[in-house]
């Protein structure tokens, strides 16, 4: 197995993220979820690799409040949309011209709008995201805001207990966490029309956080539907996603 690269680039009001690369080849730039990371979501259970070894470079950044980047405790450091921002200023320092973008879950709905925002790559692949994910999102934040406020209370059972475990994991800056929450804004259906490249909604067996990937992908203007084993904790772990992304990304 391969090591990933590490380098810095300055996000939007100068925040430092963290951008890992595995492999060589067309360039893939690939977002991980809510409180994880390039290395737990993409890295460690081999999906990067299984990319990088389909003959993609597989670029892969920290989120801002996630990872090895860096977490400002600012408010004017989140204001609305401030990943697509990021994502903007990473294209520009690193110059993809040809590229295609994925993410997961909170990196798949980055990715939509980065992509309603003038952003243009070859293929798109959504992981872990479904229509009602994209226009529903104020209800989905207000579940994990709900579990930073109540962070060290949360006893099992609760629907919050399982956000509570991966913060802890994680190591997440909770203030910075509740402050990018806060910059993220509902994708409303209509838009998706808009979203016009080929696309791949990849979702686990047993994954219905974010509502149906099948219809998101029905939705799209070229959407294509591949269902892969896990739920939304576990289907990044198995090797699936990075083949059935590498299928539809490789011509």
């Amino acid at each position: 197995m391969s090591e990933a690269r590490k380098d810095y680039i300055e996000g939007f009001g100068g925040t430092r993220l963290a951008v890992h690369a595995l492999g060589a080849g067309r360039p893939l730039l690939l977002l991980h979820g809510l409180f994880s990371s390039a290395q737990v979501n993409w890295i460690k259970y081999g999906n990067a690799q299984v990319l990088a070894d389909a003959g993609l470079r597989v670029i892969m950044p920290d989120l801002r409040a996630h990872g090895e980047s860096e977490a400002p405790h600012d408010p004017g450091a989140y204001p609305e949309d401030v990943l697509v921002e990021d994502l903007k200023l990473l294209v520009a320092a690193l110059d993809l011209g040809d590229y295609d973008l994925g993410g997961f879950s909170l990196g798949a709905r980055t990715a939509v709008r980065g992509v309603l925002a003038g952003l243009a790559p070859r293929k798109l692949v959504l992981g872990g995201m479904g229509l009602s994910g994209l226009s529903g999102w104020a209800r989905r934040s207000a579940h994990f805001v709900d579990a930073i406020d109540r962070f060290g209370t949360i006893e099992r059972g609760d629907p919050a207990f399982v956000a509570q475990a991966f913060m802890k994991t994680m190591k997440i800056d909770r203030v910075a966490a509740r402050l990018l929450l806060g910059s993220v804004d509902d994708t409303p259906p209509e838009a998706i029309a808009r979203v016009s490249m080929p696309t791949l909604c990849v979702c686990g067996k047993d994954d219905a956080d974010n509502g149906s990937a099948r219809e998101l992908a029905a939705a799209l203007p070229q959407g294509h539907y591949a269902e892969v084993p896990g739920n939304h904790m576990s289907s990044v772990t198995f090797k699936e996603m990075g083949r059935r992304m590498a299928e539809f990304l490789v011509d």
